[in-house]
């Protein structure tokens, strides 16, 4: 969830660098947002797998 919100950010800083414009926050401040985003995603928080994980997890196929 954290990556699609650091994408999103991302998207809308590079559209402001387009376009020059500004809403009172710097495009490097966005990215920089958008980098601390990237990171707690690869950290571990915001992912989905906070309840049990998906159901396939731990399985093992047994050979007959």
């Amino acid at each position: 969830m954290l990556a699609i919100a650091a994408a999103i950010v991302f998207a809308i800083a590079f559209l402001f660098s387009l376009l020059g414009t500004s809403i009172g926050i710097s495009t490097t401040a966005l990215i920089a947002l958008g980098l601390c985003l990237l990171a707690l995603h690869q950290g571990g928080i915001g992912t989905a797998s906070a309840g049990g994980g998906a159901p396939w997890r731990g399985y093992r196929r047994t050979r007959r």
